[in-house]
């Protein structure tokens, strides 16, 4: 069960397979509006299932898209007009708030004269992290450290010094650097997490900050069986797993008829939020998925085939060289012979029309973003129970200041029993 430590040990608040299965089943239900990319299906099968809900965003306007991407609730509200399922949204995605109050996180938080090298964001989601995880009672070891910017936080909140492990040579020196710089008692080892024959200390409060997909569930699995007394982590990057097909990590999860089994393109959609992006890089961002576009129109002409092709990264210099230059570099790349009396102004157009019909088909698939993510999480709270951890799971701060907000939080049963 579900549980605040700080409460009575014994006083369940939710149980969190429930939740999970509630999440997996309903996620089971919708996948017709969330497992097609528009971005590669210009006519997504809901959208002549669902003709009004297709209606209502295709007349959004952009500024309607805007405001709708960041209110996923109230987009679930307009879009239960026509798919009544959609009801509960608002519950489905429900969890308590973590963070302490606003005095206590700005004490946890680094101040700017120490924070050497830290991105303000950063400094700023470490701060609230730490903040959310006080008391601490465990010497901490700080997971994919980087240049222990979290454990540098951490360490005036920690009864003993902070182990990080970091498998980047110069990271490691940057922050051993830093900590001795401004005397905290932080030690960073080279290490690959990863590696098979990692044993950790088993007295260590494990914690990460945004560690990718098998980093974090590394040290979800590893931690828990060296018995750490407390495993804090807030995940991220769900989608880079060494298996195509993701599998829940708890047995009761796995065992679940009628599992949903995603992709790694699947739980990538997770994460697809750029709340706290520049707005140079949206700018660019969206300048490149026109271009993405107006070729794919483009090649689907030129082969006969109505069929999404894949293309890889482009080199940066094309941004400066125009579309006429990307269709080109992107034709060589796919074997595709590009005629010189190519029309690529109303190529471009094209790719145009087709951005604001993805945006559109994708404002529905994104109110799955944080459904999907939840399902993923939940099962970790699942599994920590199974390995004997009482478990919060929530928020630990505003999704302005990062989406992938939330943190799990466990602590080991025979840790909470014991005597004072």
């Amino acid at each position: 069960m579900i549980g605040q430590h700080g409460m009575g040990p014994k006083a369940p608040l939710y149980s969190a397979f429930q939740r999970w299965q509630e999440l997996n089943n309903w996620l089971v239900q919708h996948r017709e509006f969330w497992q097609p990319a528009p971005f590669m299906t210009p006519e997504p099968a809901w959208a002549g299932s669902y003709p009004e809900l297709a209606a209502m965003v295709a007349g959004l306007s952009d500024s309607d898209c805007e405001h709708l991407n960041e209110a996923p609730e109230e987009l679930a509200r307009q879009t239960s007009r026509f798919v009544p399922s959609l009801t509960g949204y608002a519950e489905l995605i429900q969890v308590p708030q973590l963070s302490p109050s606003g005095a206590k996180v700005a004490e946890a938080t680094l101040p700017e004269v120490r924070a050497t090298d830290m991105p303000g964001r950063k400094r700023l989601q470490s701060g609230a992290f730490s903040a959310s995880l006080a008391p601490l009672e465990h010497p901490a070891l700080d997971w994919c450290c980087g240049k222990g910017h979290l454990s540098r936080t951490l360490a005036p909140l920690c009864p003993g010094d902070i182990q990080g492990y970091e498998w980047n040579p110069e990271l490691v020196r940057d922050g051993n650097r830093l900590a001795r710089q401004f005397g905290d008692p932080v030690s960073i080892a080279c290490q690959d997490v990863m590696s098979s024959e990692l044993t950790l200390p088993g007295d260590l409060h494990g914690v990460a900050l945004h560690a990718c997909g098998d980093l974090h569930r590394q040290l979800l699995r590893r931690g828990s069986e060296a018995g750490l007394p407390r495993l804090s982590i807030s995940p991220c990057c769900y989608h880079l797993a060494g298996e195509e097909i993701y599998r829940p990590l708890s047995e009761k999860a796995s065992g679940h008829g009628g599992l949903l089994q995603p992709s790694r393109s699947d739980l990538r959609l997770a994460v697809r939020e750029t709340v706290t992006a520049p707005a140079r890089v949206r700018a660019q961002t969206s300048l490149v998925s026109q271009w993405r576009l107006g070729f794919d129109g483009l090649q689907r002409d030129l082969r006969g085939c109505d069929e999404y092709l894949p293309v890889p990264s482009h080199p940066a210099r094309l941004m400066h060289e125009g579309f006429p230059a990307f269709c080109r570099w992107a034709a060589e790349k796919r074997h595709i012979e590009m005629p010189g009396d190519t029309d690529f102004d109303a190529w471009l157009e094209f790719g145009a029309e087709r951005q604001a019909q993805v945006r559109r088909h994708e404002l529905v698939r994104h109110l799955f973003r944080r459904p999907l993510e939840l399902w993923v999480v939940w099962d970790y709270a699942v599994f920590l129970e199974e390995q004997g951890y009482r478990v919060r799971l929530g928020q630990f701060c505003d999704r302005a200041l990062t989406p992938r907000n939330l943190l799990i939080d466990a602590i080991r049963v025979s840790v909470i029993d014991s005597p004072a």
